[in-house]
């Protein structure tokens, strides 16, 4: 049995605009402006640039191979099993607590209403679920796993319908706050509008929190699978979703800077104190009395994260398809139930889900999230240089101009995204991938290792030590600051240059391609050729 191709352009739009628009830009706007005061509209622009890039090289291969886990299964593709199985293994880490996460944020929200659900410990200051907390947070991870069991159609519309709600949400808050009150003087206080110069900016870019809030999109390729007309609806649906959630993210930027009272800048953009439980947009409509607005604030609060949970609970079940088919686990999750979707992979991600609000705090699960999910950003332009040599005369509907170029660019922009998470959270990465090596060794512990693609992965490991080794050093997450900021983006833009024509020409052979093509299109996996006669 095959995925159901039920997604049209409109859903696979906002299954990424629903990834993206979680609870993240009720904060955004004011980590921004912390690094680079009112320059933070440049530092916005940029960040949308360098993810459409890296978006447009997904665009390519899913096209090409609109494969279900499409971070898990595409370098399966192009570098083999070995690639695949440390990029899925990774990716899944982080994708089985982004429900997780969601859901206790969206708790956070209702605290008030349900104080029994919440304690605060002593050593970090932030609220904790209590048992009974727990327990309304693991039936609310069932509830999303069983919205996504009745198909991808009727996840899709539930998904379309409150995406609507988290895009028209912010547009009304982000409008309302411009109309009450708009301080254009507000861009050239406290030092200018680039007081913290060019650094900043980047800075804004990178911790800031600007990249971090798109990557989101990567939803739309892990249910690449279950699109409609993949060649055309993938890339289109990853540009559109992009700008659309950089318009807003741009909206809600402007209408902060503008709403600010003068003692609001008194201290600099650096000295902020918005301690509001709704975050800085719930204290600026607080200040501007519009209880109303708080309300409205809190709402989108309680819709974004629940849409975000159940975009990656159906994208987190996909990947674990991905990885079963990839031979990483069992092959009874690669088994789709009569509504065509991965039911025991749903099932095995909620039982993994549970288990992470139990045994880790909140804080860990954040670090985890954002340090296993990085890695798997290097797929996309790495895929498109090697399936171009590998598949040539494959027809692209969305063909990457300049490729070599772009794609070198966007593989440097992955690499820094991975640095910028921070050594804090890059050794926690470390674990998880030692970790999956020694699951994947005793899974192949009966077969033959020259089946194995190591070739293909020769690449990987300097590639991760030189980030790991830079990041101990340098000035982001814990680093000791010895490589100082500039050197250390100078390095790794060298380093990751010169490791992807490594990894290029370490790709798999054109036969080995074939025949995992092949193979997949006998396993029922949706290839480009099964996709183009849907």
């Amino acid at each position: 049995m095959q995925l159901d191709r039920s997604i049209g352009l409109v859903g696979l739009t906002f299954i990424a605009v629903g990834g993206v628009l979680g609870s993240g830009w009720l904060f955004a706007p004011l980590l921004a402006v912390e690094y680079a005061g009112p320059a933070a509209v440049i530092a916005w622009f940029i960040g949308a640039i360098a993810m459409l890039l890296l978006a447009m090289t997904f665009g390519e291969v899913t096209a090409i191979l609109p494969v279900a886990g499409g971070l898990a299964r595409i370098p399966y593709f192009s570098h083999g099993n070995l690639v695949a199985m440390i990029m899925g293994w990774t990716a899944w880490i982080g994708y089985v607590v982004a429900a997780p996460i969601e859901v206790s944020v969206l708790l956070q929200y209702l605290a008030p209403a349900i104080p029994w659900a919440f304690y605060e410990p002593p050593d970090h200051g932030v609220l904790s679920l209590t048992l009974p907390g727990l327990g309304v947070a693991s039936a609310l991870l069932v509830l999303l796993t069983v919205l996504n069991a009745f198909g991808v159609a009727l996840f899709a519309r539930i998904n379309t319908a409150l995406t609507w709600a988290k895009i028209v949400l912010p547009i009304v808050i982000g409008i309302t706050l411009i109309a009450s009150r708009f301080e254009t003087a507000n861009f050239e206080a406290a030092g200018g509008f680039m007081p913290y110069g060019i650094e900043g900016v980047f800075s804004a870019v990178s911790v800031g929190g600007i990249i971090f809030a798109f990557i989101g999109f990567r939803h739309a390729i892990d249910m690449a699978g279950e699109t409609r007309r993949p060649q055309v609806t993938i890339p289109l649906a990853l540009i559109l979703s992009l700008v659309i959630c950089a318009a807003i993210y741009l909206l809600l930027q402007v209408a902060f800077i503008g709403a600010l009272d003068d003692a609001d800048l008194v201290h600099a953009w650096k000295s902020f104190d918005f301690t509001h439980r709704y975050g800085p947009m719930g204290a600026l409509a607080q200040a501007l009395a519009m209880i109303w607005l708080v309300q409205l604030i809190v709402g989108a609060a309680i819709v974004g994260p629940f849409g975000a949970a159940l975009v990656s609970t159906g994208s987190d079940g996909r990947l674990v398809l991905a990885l079963a088919r990839n031979g990483f686990f069992a092959a009874i999750f690669t088994k789709l139930s009569r509504y065509g979707v991965p039911l025991n992979a749903l099932i095995l991600n909620t039982f993994a889900g549970v288990f992470a609000l139990l045994v880790m705090p909140f804080h860990e699960i954040v670090a985890i999230n954002s340090s296993s999910l990085t890695l798997a950003l290097t797929t996309g332009p790495l895929a498109l240089l090697a399936l171009r040599y590998l598949a040539p005369d494959e027809k692209r509907w969305f063909r990457l101009p300049c490729a070599p170029l772009l794609a070198g660019l966007a593989f440097v922009i992955a690499t820094l995204i991975i640095y910028w998470s921070g050594w804090d959270t890059l050794w926690r990465l470390g674990i998880a991938l030692v970790v999956g090596l020694a699951i994947f060794a005793y899974r192949n512990r009966r077969n033959e290792w020259a089946s194995l693609d190591f070739p293909g992965a020769a690449w990987l490991p300097p590639y991760v030590a030189t980030i790991g080794v830079v990041s101990a050093f340098g000035t982001f997450g814990g680093g000791s600051g010895d490589i100082p900021f500039g050197w250390d983006v100078a390095i790794l833009a060298v380093v990751a240059v010169a490791l992807l024509v490594v990894a290029v020409r370490g790709r798999i052979s054109r036969e080995r391609y074939l025949q995992l093509r092949n193979q997949a299109s006998s396993e029922g996996d949706a290839t480009a050729d099964g996709a183009s006669n849907s």
